[in-house]
């Protein structure tokens, strides 16, 4: 895929996979960058959440960002921005590939591979696998969780509960169990 090609599925609600790759020695002139770039972003229209999947020291030189929008139009909105083409322009030296963008609706990216052209299933069959894998995370990680904050004397307040149990059952869904289930199931899923 070349510089600037995107791949896009047009629904409501739009996620964008941004992979950058950056040399260890290049990585922290883009950390300032992020600084840079994130509020810019982060302040524009539809935005819903940005998140960084930083590159593991040694093993790694891939930086994604995972940015999501309300809609398919404010997320081209922010990709076709003078903001970001000035602000990527800033860091084409830092890259040791060519960006490479995947636009997506909704949670459609837990459903495809990176880099593969995207498939989206149909929606009732993402909603039986969706709800199939987050029912048993729900169920068994408030039993494991709550007693580990209990422990290292975390106050049981349920906002707070609440907001950990369910973060760590979206980075499960999103990092852990999805990539793998959708694996699994893929002939059922795109039969």
């Amino acid at each position: 895929m070349t510089k600037g090609e995107i791949t896009t599925n047009m629904e409501k609600g739009a996620t964008v996979v941004i992979t950058h790759h950056v040399s260890e020695v290049q990585q922290p002139q883009y950390e300032q960058w992020l600084n840079e770039i994130g509020p810019i972003c982060k302040a524009s229209q539809g935005l819903l959440d940005w998140h960084i999947i930083r590159p593991i020291a040694g093993l790694t030189d891939t930086y994604t960002v995972i940015i999501r929008y309300d809609n398919h139009q404010n997320l081209r909105n922010w990709i076709e921005s003078e903001d970001r083409k000035r602000l990527i322009s800033k860091i084409d030296k830092l890259l040791a590939n060519q960006e490479y963008l995947q636009i997506n609706s909704g949670l459609d990216f837990l459903f495809s591979e990176v880099g593969e052209k995207p498939k989206t299933p149909v929606r009732w069959k993402q909603f039986l696998i969706t709800w199939s894998a987050i029912f048993p995370l729900v169920v068994t990680l408030p039993l494991i969780l709550l007693p580990i904050l209990r422990w290292i004397k975390v106050p049981d307040n349920h906002l707070l509960n609440t907001l950990i149990v369910t973060g760590a059952v979206v980075s499960l869904m999103v990092y852990v169990v999805m990539p793998r289930y959708t694996k699994l199931v893929r002939h059922w899923l795109f039969d």
